[in-house]
């Protein structure tokens, strides 16, 4: 079993920078690393969407609508995720959440919610 636990959430002005964390728990060996990772997040009223996924090749995935902007990143030996948000808009206000999954094939859709078999609570980003 996987625990996630997010943190790095906070208001911020238009044009600012946040940094999310992402801390992963569990799983027989020490430092357990899933298949994927990723971040998604969901405006209120709207769908959740992905936003940045990472694999355990360090392949990276980003979403049109935040590329040039938003970087993913992982240290391994933390088993923690980041999501670094930069030149922020208020468009990018939502619930973000962490996602890690154990299926093997999961880089094919990482960007996918039914990719996923693990969540963080979420952390919210205001931007005004």
């Amino acid at each position: 079993h996987v625990q996630l636990v997010e943190s790095g959430g906070g208001s911020v002005q238009a044009g600012g920078s946040l940094r999310l964390s992402c801390e992963a728990s569990g799983g027989t060996y020490s430092h357990y690393r899933p298949y994927c990772m990723a971040w998604f997040r969901q405006p209120p009223g709207k769908s959740r969407e992905g936003v940045a996924a990472i694999d355990t090749r360090g392949s990276v995935t980003i979403a049109d609508s935040v590329k040039g902007r938003f970087s993913i990143s992982q240290d391994n030996a933390k088993n923690t995720l980041y999501l670094q948000m930069n030149s922020l808009k208020p468009e990018d206000t939502a619930m973000y959440y962490c996602a890690a999954s154990s299926r093997y094939d999961c880089a094919s859709a990482s960007l996918m919610t039914i990719t996923y078999n693990y969540w963080g609570q979420g952390t919210q980003v205001t931007v005004s």
